[in-house]
């Protein structure tokens, strides 16, 4: 039996998850080039792509040079890479990959709280090297979780999974999102800075894009004290680094844990040589078991959308965008 999508052609433009390539080559006809640059679309992909797989960032001039383009299936919760108000203005369908990895990615989060207030890699590597034998117990951390205030930036499904998980830890939970969430009976902040003000522990979860850019700022820092521990889970680009660093270097801040960064996978090496700080390389969502859910839900919006013209999970930009 010949699939209703046999004849769709589908870009795949850079790297993307083997279990999604394995969904899709059974059922369209692909194409892949190196990135999601619109100078490498030829004359025949400019006439058969119809949808894309994406990993990548998906720019204005690359959607424009495929005019019979439909869909965007992008790879990820965050979808700031993705020119979705331009995709919307066009017709064209984009979707993300949300709920099958938030419980994973507040996991995430939680593990690197704990591990920036107790300093639990530190202590693991304490016992490896022998120290344990040689010089005697890890010295005691100085911060603890016990009594700590945190504030959520982002009150989204992954800030709310954060949340019930902080309290089951027996701490307080306030927030700062654009508008007060409806089920969530935390405090509402009406302004980050307002929100660091009354918290002495700050989680950004909030979502890439020019409305966050650098939000978490040398005033937001400031305003959370010397006490004051900052975990970003979110994206890189919601928080100013070079003020972070010097929040850390100064005192200005007690100590953070990062796993998004501005330019990843560079991070500045001031942030690697600081001691009050736990880095690790974006993996809030890095199980097998999450990213075959990930990649299953790109597979299923693109099979969704030629098969049925029904998306399983459009961005909020483009959830009215019907297929033609």
């Amino acid at each position: 039996m010949v699939s209703s999508t046999s004849g769709v052609t589908v870009l795949i433009p850079g790297a993307i998850n083997p279990r999604t390539l394995s969904r899709l080559e059974t059922g369209f006809r692909l194409e892949r080039i190196a990135s999601g640059d619109a100078s490498l679309v030829t004359p025949q992909l400019a006439r058969d792509v119809r949808g894309i797989a994406a990993f990548v960032p998906i720019r204005a001039a690359f959607i424009d040079a495929l005019p019979k383009l439909e869909i965007v299936a992008s790879f990820g919760v965050g979808y700031d890479a993705i020119d979705a108000k331009h995709c919307a203005a066009r017709g064209i369908m984009v979707t993300n990959t949300p709920d099958v990895l938030t419980e994973e990615v507040a996991d995430t989060a939680i593990g690197l709280l704990i591990n920036t207030v107790r300093e639990l890699p530190k202590a693991e590597a304490w016992l490896r090297a022998g120290r344990w034998v040689k010089d005697g117990n890890y010295p005691l951390t100085r911060l603890s979780l016990r009594g700590r205030h945190v504030g959520i930036f982002g009150m989204g499904r992954i800030g709310r999974a954060i949340a019930r998980r902080l309290e089951a830890m027996d701490l307080k939970v306030s927030y700062h999102n654009r508008r007060p969430v409806d089920d969530a009976h935390y405090d509402y902040y009406p302004s980050l800075v307002d929100l660091a003000k009354a918290v002495d522990t700050l989680i950004c979860v909030a979502p890439g894009g020019a409305s966050t850019e650098k939000a978490v700022n040398d005033r937001v820092l400031t305003m959370l004290g010397a006490n004051g521990i900052f975990i970003n889970i979110g994206r890189g680009s919601t928080v100013d680094e070079a003020a972070l660093i010097a929040a850390l270097q100064n005192g200005t801040i007690r100590a953070a844990g990062l796993d998004v960064f501005a330019d990843e996978p560079r991070v500045p090496q001031a942030l690697i040589d600081l001691p009050n700080v736990s880095l690790l390389p974006h993996v809030g969502s890095a199980s097998q078991h999450t990213r075959a859910a990930m990649a299953d839900l790109v597979a299923d919006n693109l099979y969704g959308w030629f098969e049925r013209g029904r998306a399983l999970t459009p961005v909020p930009e483009t959830a009215g965008i019907k297929a033609s």
